[in-house]
């Protein structure tokens, strides 16, 4: 074995150098590159797996989207064609038409946004549609023939042509946009008609400001109707209101003064009663106090008395006649005639002015007296009218209310009165805020159909619906179809790609160098099983040393010496892959021993051609020693070269007691050492348990995988019980591969070996 020089790479990169095949094989001579399979290291899902699906499936999208965009190009050349013309509209107020009768802040209530929406709507509504077709049909649109689609295609046929429908209006419709930016809205109408299109767009204008005139004018007149009748009742309220009132007042016996403020004369009694109460208690209290000093002071002392002029004047003159009388008495005697009548006069004066005083004194109590009885009486009325206005004071609550009333329904009346007549001269005209701009004209060229718009669009929806189709079939079918699907959903490397024998049962790279004649002599196709030895130049051969080579190159933890071979399930290719890679180790100089642990259905004895009466359920019941053994009696030689085979043997009911003896370990030992490599063919995993017991001894397992039937699910769950159970997966072998059907890589063979000339 020569050894080429290391990589890069972390592991040393073998050529193995077959040694010549006998002259049989015309001296052919090959080398073998022992480099490890290295899947690509993907993400479990998303992206990268739909660029797998797709990938795969190209030729189908591919024509999918041809038709789609070839269904797009028909339908252009039968569509009828459509003309579009444009009006536009401005306008000038973006708030409404305000009602008269409106929020008082003047405010239209919502915003501009909503208000060109609105219009919107209103252009687009099922009333003004019937409005502008009425319209269109009394100016005389009614003459529309409608074209036949299918005319061209019945000419290309030779087909007679359909009976023609009669004239009629032709269909139209109308795309109502907001210019951004703007107080303007674009009316564009469409019809087979281009003549049609424009007078629809003209006419929708027409009647859209028809329209709004025509609703401020109803508008009006509603709320003149609504406000008469509004006005009728308030007027009746009214009348009742005051009625009452005045029903009320005349039994409530209310009076009032002042028409302004309504003041009651009852209030105005009690207001002049106390005023009067007051100042008669004052005068009380003043006389009352000229009265009590009177009584307890002398008279001459009063003040009264030393104020009154009369009194004055009488003491003057008595105070002269008292002079007169000393100077008579100094002349006369008392008997004289001018003493006696000065005497009788001072007699007569000092009686008046006693008199006098007392009359003062009595006029003083008199003056008490009177005032103290008009005290008493003013307040016996005041408080007889305290309690007459304090009932009228309830009675005027109840007033007021009715007032209030009056009043409140008054002012209603007159505010609604004055937007009565508001309405009555705004019904006089109709304003409209809408101006059109620009009118329609008659287009020239149809916009529809647009060829390169429905063919991207036939384009476009058959991609769709091919990867719609796509995602449909990769969730139905679950199986793995086709290389790298394995390392992708179950994170081990594919040592090989095994693909189907019909699939390459015309593309032998030679001739069979070992023709096969049966007892008759007649030659007989090579044998699957035994494809690597009976057709050696064959690509089916080639794949299964192509997957020992990966097989061999996978030493990371040292080269396995026993490998266990399993499926997920039942014939799957476990034998014909177990058989193939030991007849490839057997051509390069390796002694190799087959097991055939599968002692429920076992084939290896049948692929070989030996008998099946000795094997290993044999060895695992006997007691002598194995290391004792001699080789002959482990192992049955074949007709290849270092390829020996150790056959089931006869069947036994305790298969899982001996795989799990240990002499099976002390046979994987012995075997360890009579031969370079061993590989066990198990029965399927999702069955049985052996698999997983022989795994336990093994150095290393590999999963084969059949195309098109062993699912992912069943797969992945095989894989993940020999992980669970610490057993070294080597990796996958996929089986029975299709190459025609190029499911996702497209694989194929363009390449093949020639025989050396002479």
């Amino acid at each position: 074995m020569a050894t080429a020089p290391q990589s890069s790479e972390s592991f040393p990169r073998d050529l193995i150098v077959r040694p010549e095949i006998p002259a049989r094989d015309a001296g052919l001579v090959y080398l073998e590159p022992l480099h490890p399979y290295t899947p690509p290291q993907e993400d479990g899902g998303g992206v990268p797996a739909m660029w797998q699906i797709v990938r795969g499936r190209r030729g189908f999208l591919f024509m999918m989207a041809v038709l789609g965009a070839a269904a797009g190009f028909a339908i252009s050349l039968i569509e009828t064609p459509i003309y579009d013309a444009t009006d536009t509209l401005e306008f000038q107020n973006t708030r409404a038409v305000e009602p008269v009768v409106g929020p008082a802040d003047g405010s239209s209530g919502f915003s501009p946004e909503t208000y060109l929406q609105t219009q919107v709507k209103v252009l687009q509504s099922v009333t003004l549609k019937k409005r502008v077709v009425a319209r269109l049909a009394k100016a005389g649109f009614g003459g529309y023939q409608a074209p036949d689609r299918l005319a061209k295609i019945r000419h290309v046929f030779g087909m007679a042509a359909a009976a023609s429908a009669p004239p009629n209006t032709p269909p139209a419709t109308a795309k109502i946009r907001v210019l951004e930016n703007s107080r303007m809205i674009e009316i564009e109408a469409s019809s087979p008609d281009p003549r049609y299109a424009a007078g629809y767009a003209d006419a929708l204008a027409t009647e859209f400001i028809d329209y709004n005139m025509e609703a401020v004018w109803q508008s009006a007149q509603k709320q003149s109707d609504w406000m008469s009748r509004q006005l009728q009742d308030l007027r009746t309220k009214l009348e009742q209101s005051e009625n009452q009132l005045q029903s009320y007042t005349h039994d409530a016996g209310l009076l009032f003064t002042g028409q302004g403020q309504e003041e009651n004369v009852d209030d105005a009694q009690l207001r002049q009663l106390q005023k009067s109460l007051a100042d008669a208690q004052a005068d009380r209290i003043s006389k009352q106090s000229a009265y009590e000093i009177a009584s307890t002071t002398a008279a001459e002392s009063l003040p009264q008395v030393l104020d009154n002029g009369r009194l004055s004047e009488y003491q003057t003159k008595l105070a002269d006649l008292r002079r007169q009388y000393a100077e008579q008495s100094s002349i006369y005697t008392p008997a004289h005639y001018k003493v006696a009548q000065l005497q009788a006069q001072i007699t007569d004066l000092e009686a008046t002015v006693r008199r006098e005083r007392t009359n003062i004194v009595g006029r003083i109590q008199n003056d008490f007296q009177a005032a103290l009885k008009r005290e008493r009486m003013l307040q016996t009325a005041y408080t007889s009218q305290m309690q007459r206005v304090t009932d009228q004071s309830r009675k005027a609550i109840y007033y007021g209310i009715l007032k209030r009333e009056v009043e409140t329904n008054r002012q209603v009346y007159e505010q609604l009165l004055q937007k009565a007549k508001q309405v009555g001269i705004g019904s006089m005209g109709t304003p409209t805020n809408v101006r059109v701009v620009d009118t329609a004209e008659v287009p020239l060229r149809p916009s529809k159909p647009d060829l390169l718009r429905n063919a991207l669009t036939g384009l476009a929806s058959g991609l769709a619906l091919a990867f719609g189709f796509v995602m449909a079939g990769e969730f139905i079918n679950r199986s793995v179809r086709a290389p790298g699907e394995s390392p992708f959903h179950l994170r081990v490397p594919e040592l090989g790609v095994i693909p189907s024998k019909a699939a390459v049962a015309d593309q032998s790279l030679l001739p069979s160098v070992l023709p096969l004649k049966n007892s008759a002599g007649t030659i007989t196709k090579p044998k699957l099983e035994l494809v690597t030895w009976q057709d050696r130049p064959s690509l089916l051969a080639e794949a299964y040393r192509n997957a020992l080579t990966s097989i061999l190159a996978a030493h990371s933890k040292g080269r396995p010496k026993v490998i266990l071979i399993t499926s997920a399930g039942h014939s799957e290719g476990k034998s014909s892959t177990v058989s193939n890679l030991g007849i490839a180790l057997a051509e390069i100089n390796q002694k190799v021993l087959v097991i055939d642990a599968d002692l429920r259905k076992p084939r290896l004895h049948d692929i070989f051609n030996l008998p099946n009466t000795w094997g290993l359920s044999d060895l695992l019941r006997e007691k002598s020693s194995l290391a004792d053994c001699p080789l002959e009696a482990l192992a049955r030689r074949t007709e290849i070269d270092n390829l020996y085979v150790l056959p089931s043997g006869p069947g036994t009911v305790s298969i899982t007691n001996l795989l799990y003896s240990t002499r099976m370990a002390d046979l994987v030992k012995r075997v360890r050492v009579d031969f370079d490599i061993t590989i066990i063919d198990t029965p399927p995993m999702s069955y049985l348990s052996d698999a997983r017991v022989l795994g336990q001894l093994a150095d290393a397992a590999i999963l084969v995988i059949r195309a098109a039937r062993t699912t992912r699910d069943e797969a992945r769950a095989a894989k993940q019980r020999l992980v669970d159970d610490n057993i070294r997966v080597l990796g996958t072998i996929l089986n029975a591969w299709e190459p025609k059907s190029k499911a996702r890589y497209g694989y194929g063979y363009g390449y093949g070996y020639t025989t050396p000339k002479a």
